[in-house]
């Protein structure tokens, strides 16, 4: 029988979109802005680097990733953090930052927290992943508003003591999706004394870190290191998906306190799904490789500035720091949507579907999100369409 605490979860978000826009005509030329599927070339050189090790498909691959994955992962963090890790304690290779994400959940969450039920802090909107990790282990999940007042970022501070007593992990994405906000060293810093102070675990989401205008986004890990932190306090999880316009090869990590990591490892011995040899050699050479991101970079720099210039006269538009997602405010955001579909053809995503309601309220109610993904002459097609339609 289904278990009773997955029964009254709402639809996920993209059948939710079909739902509400499949009914209808597109009312233009179809332009999909819903998905953050990286539309940019990856590395040509990935070719090659598979071919050569095309007979690893007959192999299994190494649960725990090859060293040389393992040591290309770590230097990396030591070149964009100036954090030292040790690389077969402190890292894990991921099938894809969801796998981690949800499966550090699965391993690190106490039944109890003070010997009551524990509390999994989420930031609203929220990626879905982070709720389904927190009831999968009968934890309870706490929707903590990231609205334009908090700089789009939550503010756990601010919670009641007596409920953050219950807090077993706190989960927090920066860049953030859908926002674009990036978490200042101030903000890391007052996030990790507060995790101290509560004796509770930061879930570190930097899997945008690489897509940025101006400055690298501060790491969760290096502002632990600089504070003394307990080296179990602080999980960062990196892609390649954003980064290196990879998502079909599933190659991510976790990195952490060794303690963490041999619970998440001992997990994945039994349930997890390893990246196959082939990609992993893959990935020990896109993550030794900066020339493809600094290019990457440069191309999402070209979108940010176009959608400034083109959302220039609306006085509700706010920039991103970060990422590749715009979050347009509007009325209602299901309107929104299903105007654009039915008059333009854009294709959107109503932000409430992102949020849960709390105490009667949807941060992403009256917005929508945009993914910039798109090449960008159909992206800025698709922009000026959809200012035009919404706030014309």
């Amino acid at each position: 029988m289904f278990p009773e605490r997955f029964a009254n979860l709402p639809a996920y978000a993209f059948p939710r979109l079909r739902t509400l826009l499949d009914a209808h005509a597109p009312g233009g030329d179809v332009i999909h802005m819903t998905i953050g599927e990286p539309k940019h070339a990856f590395p040509d050189w990935i070719a090659g680097i598979l071919a050569e090790n095309i007979a690893g498909f007959g192999q299994y691959p190494p649960n725990d990733g090859t060293p040389e994955l393992r040591s290309a992962i770590r230097d990396w963090v030591k070149r964009r953090y100036g954090v030292a890790l040790d690389a077969d304690t402190q890292i894990m290779p991921l099938n894809g930052t969801r796998e981690g994400l949800y499966n550090a959940a699965m391993a690190l969450i106490p039944e109890q927290k003070n010997g009551a039920q524990p509390v999994v802090l989420i930031p609203n909107p929220f990626y879905q992943v982070y709720m389904i990790g927190a009831i999968s282990v009968g934890a309870e999940p706490v929707f903590v508003p990231a609205t334009r007042e908090t700089g789009y970022l939550p503010d756990y501070a601010a919670l009641p003591p007596e409920l953050l007593n219950r807090v077993a992990v706190a989960y927090i994405c920066s860049p953030a999706n859908p926002q674009g906000a990036v978490a200042s060293r101030a903000y890391w810093t007052d996030l990790i004394r507060l995790a101290e102070q509560y004796d509770f675990q930061i879930f570190a989401d930097e899997c945008y870190s690489e897509i940025y205008r101006d400055a690298p986004p501060v790491g969760a890990l290096d502002v632990a290191q600089e504070l003394g932190a307990d080296p179990e306090r602080v999980l960062i999880f990196h892609s390649q998906s954003k980064r290196s316009n990879l998502p079909g090869l599933r190659s991510g990590f976790v990195a952490g306190g060794p303690e963490s990591l041999r619970h998440i490892k001992q997990l994945r011995a039994y349930a997890g799904a390893p990246l196959p040899l082939p990609l992993q050699r893959v990935a020990e050479a896109v993550w030794a490789d900066e020339t493809h991101v600094i290019e990457n970079r440069r191309l999402y720099g070209e979108k940010f500035v176009a959608a400034d210039q083109i959302f220039s006269g609306i006085n509700s538009y706010l920039p991103p720091d970060a990422g590749f997602f715009l979050w347009l405010p509007v009325e209602d955001g299901e309107e929104a949507a299903l105007k654009a579909w039915r008059e333009t053809g854009v294709r959107v995503l109503p932000g409430a579907y992102l949020s849960r309601d709390v105490a009667g309220g949807n941060p992403g109610k009256g917005y929508i999100r945009v993914a910039m993904v798109a090449p960008i002459e159909e992206m800025r097609r698709g922009l000026i369409t959809l200012r035009d339609c919404i706030y014309g």
